[in-house]
Order: C-alpha cells, then structure tokens, then sequence
C-alpha cells in the first residue's frame, strides 16, 4: 500500500518497483514497458506525466482514448512550439518528449476499429481470430501496417475475453500470415481475486505460451511483448516473465464506486 501522497511522488514508487521487481527477474528497468492508464486521471496528471518524461499511456475506451490522444498531441505541439509553456514547468521543461504513445488495451468493438487504428500505438486486446481479421481489413483499405496482442485467458474463466492457451499458438499462426498487422505479442489479465499462489500459476502459464509462440517462429523479429500485470500485481507479474505492465489505480487512485474493466484500471 502506497502512502505517497502526490502523482510525482506515485510516479516514483511504481517505477522504484518495477526497477527492483526486474532486478529480481535478473532484468533492468529498461527492458519493461510501464503503461500508465489514464481512465481515473485528470488531463493535468497525464500533462504533469509528460512533464516527468513518461511516454507510454493506455485507454480502455475508444472514446476516451481519442480524446486523451488528440489532447495529448495538441498539448505537446503547444510545448515544443510555444517556449512560454514550457517554462511554467522549469524544474522539468527538458523532460517532455516530442511524442507520446497511446496503447488500447481494453475491449475493443469491431465497428470502433478504425477510431482505435488512428490513435493508438499498440492494440492490447485482440481477443480472436474474427476482430484480427477485422483490423486486417481496415488496415489494407488505410494502407498501414497495425501493431498488435494476441490476448489471451490464462485463466481459464468463463465468459473471459481471450483465446485459450491451448488454442493461442494456432490462432497466432494464421495472424502472423496477415499482411497489415504485425503480431508482437501477448496480453493477459489476471482475475482480481486471484491469490498470489493462483497469479504465480497463472502468471508462468502466460509466459509459457509466450515462449512457445516465439520459438515456433511465425512471427519472426517482432514478437517480443508479454503485457501482464496490473496496479495490484504487476510486480508478481515482472518476477514470473512480463515485460509490459499496465498501471493506473496506483498512480491516480480510483474513485469511489468505480467500476474494474477488463485490460484496464
């Protein structure tokens, strides 16, 4: 439990612990991918995060997404153009980077693939073999080439989004033989009851599939993302092989009553 009481101070915290969780993995900070989730942030947190240098932010909306993108994108010509605007933030002016990257990771609509194309980065959240083939589709009319997950249900539950572990490698194989998307991964939620015992298992079954994806060689260079791990187990995550977390509630809180969504926080 944090007792940090500001985001820069949060902010410190989360990557103190994704730093020591990777030591402990016999990894660096830098080889994980720390996504913060802006779903609970006010448009001044997700500009004082780009004050602080961070470049990696995810939605799980695609409204949302669209809006926090093009603010971000406005805000950021603002800085890099207007001298005057970046001075009200001294103490970290030199740290906002000329771009930022926005990461969908929460359910994705097949009639919102365009909008989730046009604004993010990296879709998380491709849970089967229809919606890649939707976003194929879409890329070919837009003539782009889309970075992708596979996500896939490591646990097993019912009614959870993903391909199974058994059925991942197959399905994986015939997206890598699309033209415009390019497979560069796995994403997976764990449930938020889980024991640490039950996430430690599920956690290595992840990783396990990932391995067996990479080895099997479909998707050549590019398959190198394992996204797992969330405020309340990220760090289980890093120590059991993801190099990818997705980080909200422990930089920005959650207001009361606020629901939990799959991908996100």
């Amino acid at each position: 439990m944090t007792t940090a009481t500001t985001l820069t101070d949060r902010y410190a915290e989360v990557r103190g612990r994704i730093d020591e969780a990777a030591r402990r993995s016999g990894r660096s900070q830098s080889e994980i991918l720390f996504v913060a989730v802006t779903k609970y942030a006010e448009p001044e947190q997700v500009r004082e995060l780009m004050h602080l240098g961070h470049i990696d932010f995810g939605e799980s909306r695609v409204q949302q997404l669209v809006q926090r993108a093009s603010l971000a994108h406005e805000y950021l010509d603002r800085i890099h153009t207007a001298p005057s605007v970046a001075e009200a933030h001294d103490e970290t002016a030199g740290k906002v980077p000329e771009s930022v990257r926005w990461h969908m990771i929460g359910h994705l609509q097949r009639n919102k693939v365009k909008k989730a194309m046009e604004h993010a980065r990296l879709i998380h959240s491709v849970h089967s073999l229809r919606l890649a083939e939707d976003i194929q589709q879409t890329a070919l009319r837009m003539d782009k080439t889309v970075d992708l997950l596979l996500q896939v249900n490591c646990s097993g539950e019912p009614g959870k989004q993903g391909i199974t572990t058994p059925a991942a490698p197959h399905v994986a194989e015939q997206i890598c033989t699309m033209v415009n998307v390019r497979l560069c991964g796995l994403m997976a939620m764990a449930p938020l009851d889980a024991t640490q015992d039950e996430l430690r298992i599920f956690f290595d079954r992840g990783k396990e599939t990932f391995d067996d994806i990479r080895r099997a060689g479909f998707s050549e260079d590019c398959f190198t993302i394992l996204s797992m791990g969330m405020s309340n187990d990220y760090e289980l995550a890093i120590e059991h092989g993801s190099n990818c977390v997705r980080v909200g509630t422990a930089l920005f809180g959650k207001p009361e009553g606020g629901d939990e969504e799959e991908g996100a926080e």
